[in-house]
């Protein structure tokens, strides 16, 4: 992984999860494909995550075949914007499948530009720990790998504190986003990292439901040391993004200051009620990605709602979730940016 990349991605990004822009016929809709890339950077992202949950895991499915086309729009555009920036945005893809598969992914992302791969086990849910890490470690010949700890709910699997302790030894690993909505789990990981004494590992909080929580609380190791999650990589931040950014930089301005004032707390119940509307949590996560394409259409950066499974829908009720949401969170909100900016960005 390039230095200058590496570095950003240290300090802390707010990093979206890039969704599937599609026509209402299902096809690519490559003009607002484009439009979202152009969204997130201009809502100030510091990297992108495309081919993730959020993109849907079914663009590899040899009838759909959108991996790489998808992936290949992202890198142009973020060419583009990185023509007019003196630090690269950071770009993560996803990496699924068996282990001859998620190679085959992972030298197509290095092929492709991108600094890492967002490895996903979702494929191995009986393997052992030891075979689990084989995995990794031959994933890790092709690319830089950012570990993926996906809540059992939308495909993951439980790992183990011992899996992440050997994982964190694998020296192509820069960074771990933590996802598993559990507090004992996220707890895991971060005192394997620590445990492994790699401080060269970013974390990257995947906690849609505890964004706040983990961006601001230290966790002090056994030998005295302190480790924090210093960036999010998100779902959530696929909508209302400047105010992620800007979410982000309140949290990191927290930590310098050593207190964390209760507005901001606050905000972080906000935010997690919204996802809760967004994500669909009252049916278990059913809509989560309808529910970021409906405020997305509401936005008018998105025609529909559609999704490559004509069964992934808003669930009953949650559009008066989202309803309620929006009401009482226009703060949160970004709707005035993108309404400003919507015309050029769909050119």
């Amino acid at each position: 992984m390039q230095a200058d990349a590496r570095r950003a991605l240290d300090r802390g990004l707010a990093i979206p999860a890039h969704p599937l822009a599609l026509t209402k016929q299902g096809r690519l809709d490559e003009r607002r494909q484009r439009a979202l890339t152009r969204y997130y950077v201009a809502a100030g992202a510091g990297g992108l995550a495309v081919g993730v949950h959020t993109t849907q895991f079914a663009i590899r499915r040899p009838d759909v075949g959108l991996f790489e086309p998808v992936l290949a729009l992202a890198r142009e555009e973020l060419d583009r914007a990185d023509a007019g920036r003196d630090t690269p945005l950071v770009r993560i893809g996803g990496i699924c499948g068996q282990t001859r598969q998620a190679c085959r992914e992972a030298a197509l992302l290095a092929d492709l530009g991108y600094h890492a791969g967002l490895l996903s086990l979702a494929a191995l849910p009986d393997a052992s720990d030891e075979a689990l890490i084989a995995h990794c470690e031959e994933v890790a010949t092709h690319l830089a790998l950012v570990g993926f700890y996906l809540q059992p709910s939308v495909g993951g699997r439980a790992l183990s504190y011992e899996f992440w302790r050997r994982f964190a030894e694998i020296a192509q690993v820069c960074a771990i986003k933590i996802a598993p909505f559990n507090r004992y789990q996220t707890l895991d990981v971060i005192r394997a990292v620590a445990d492994a004494r790699r401080d060269d590992i970013a974390l990257y909080t995947g906690n849609d439901d505890q964004i706040v929580g983990d961006l601001v609380t230290p966790y002090r190791d056994a030998r005295g040391g302190t480790r924090r999650i210093t960036g999010g990589l998100l779902g959530h931040w696929a909508v209302w993004t400047s105010g992620a950014v800007s979410l982000l930089a309140d949290c990191h301005a927290a930590v310098a200051a050593g207190a964390v004032p209760t507005s901001l707390l606050e905000r972080g119940l906000e935010v997690t009620d919204a996802n809760a509307a967004f994500f669909d949590a009252a049916h278990g996560f059913a809509g989560c990605i309808a529910g970021l394409h409906e405020i997305l259409r509401r936005q008018g950066l998105l025609t529909t709602i559609r999704c490559l499974d004509p069964h992934d829908a808003l669930s009953h009720g949650q559009s008066d979730e989202i309803d309620r949401v929006c009401a009482a969170y226009p703060h949160l909100a970004d709707d005035a940016f993108v309404a400003e900016h919507l015309d050029e960005w769909l050119r």
